[in-house]
C-alpha cells in the first residue's frame, strides 16, 4: 500500500491518500494511470504529485483517445536517476510513449502540444523516442525548475526540499509539504554548513547545493516515509 501526498492547487493544502499498486492515482477519472504506472522505477513507499497534473493527465488521455504507455514518472531525489531537473522529483512530469514507433511518438507529441494542457512538452531533439509532458512552474528560481520557497509555502517543491534535507541528516523538517518552523530551521542549518546566507529562504544557490548533495545518495537512516 503506497502513501500518496497530493498538493491541491485549488485549496493550497496537502492531501494524503493510501492506494494499492493497481488502484488509480488520486484525481484520475478515466482509469488511465495506476499507482504502479506513476511509481515507475521508484522503490519509495511515499509518492507525491499535485491535483492539476493528475487532472491534466486524465484530460489528455481523453483528448488523445487511446491508451498511453507511461514509462517514467516519479522519483524521490535521493533515488536519483533523472539529472538535476526538478519536475519528476516534484511528481509533476510524465515520460510516455516509449512503446511507440517514430510516427506514433510524433503524433503523441503533437497531441500534447495541441491539447494546451501542459506547461512544457519536450521537443523531439531532446526526447526522440518518447514524449515528456509536465506542469512545471513557469518562473523558477533556477533553470532546473526549482522555485523560491520560504516559510508558509505549501506544495510539491516543499516536499522535495524536506526530502533532501532529511536524506542529508538535517532533520526536523518532517515530510508533509508544509514549510513550517522546523523546515526553516533545517534549511538554516544546511545553509550555515555550506557557507550560504542562513536566511531560511530557499533560492537558487541553496537549491543548487542541496540538490547536488542529495541527488542519488540512496536511502539513508534519516529519510522519512510518513
Amino acid at each position: 500500500m503506497a502513501v500518496i501526498l497530493v498538493y491541491n492547487n485549488d485549496t493550497n493544502q496537502m492531501e494524503r491518500y493510501e492506494r494499492a499498486e493497481n488502484q488509480m492515482m488520486p484525481y484520475i477519472y478515466n482509469n488511465s494511470l495506476t499507482v504502479n504506472e506513476f511509481r515507475g522505477s521508484s522503490n519509495a513507499n511515499t509518492l507525491w504529485t499535485d491535483k492539476r497534473t493528475m487532472e491534466n493527465w486524465s484530460r489528455f488521455r481523453d483528448y488523445y483517445g487511446s491508451p498511453i504507455f507511461v514509462g517514467f514518472a516519479f522519483k524521490r531525489i535521493w533515488e536519483g536517476g533523472h539529472s538535476n531537473q526538478s519536475q519528476h522529483y516534484a511528481g509533476k512530469a510524465l515520460d510516455t510513449g516509449q512503446n511507440l514507433g517514430p510516427a506514433e511518438v510524433n503524433r503523441l507529441r503533437q497531441s500534447a502540444i495541441n491539447s494546451g494542457l501542459w506547461n512544457y512538452v519536450e521537443p523531439a531533439f531532446l526526447a526522440p523516442t518518447w514524449v515528456h509532458v509536465d506542469t512545471r512552474n513557469m518562473n523558477p528560481a533556477c533553470a532546473s525548475g526549482y522555485p523560491l520557497v520560504r516559510l508558509g509555502d505549501v506544495g510539491n517543491y516543499v516536499l522535495i526540499l524536506q526530502d533532501a534535507l532529511n536524506a542529508l541528516g538535517y532533520t526536523g523538517a518532517g515530510l508533509d509539504g508544509v514549510f513550517g518552523a522546523g523546515t526553516q530551521a533545517a534549511v538554516r542549518r544546511f545553509q550555515q554548513s555550506n557557507g550560504l546566507p542562513a536566511d531560511g529562504v530557499v533560492g537558487c544557490m541553496t537549491w543548487t547545493q542541496l540538490t547536488q548533495a542529495a541527488k542519488g545518495i540512496g536511502l539513508t537512516s534519516t529519510v522519512i516515509n510518513p
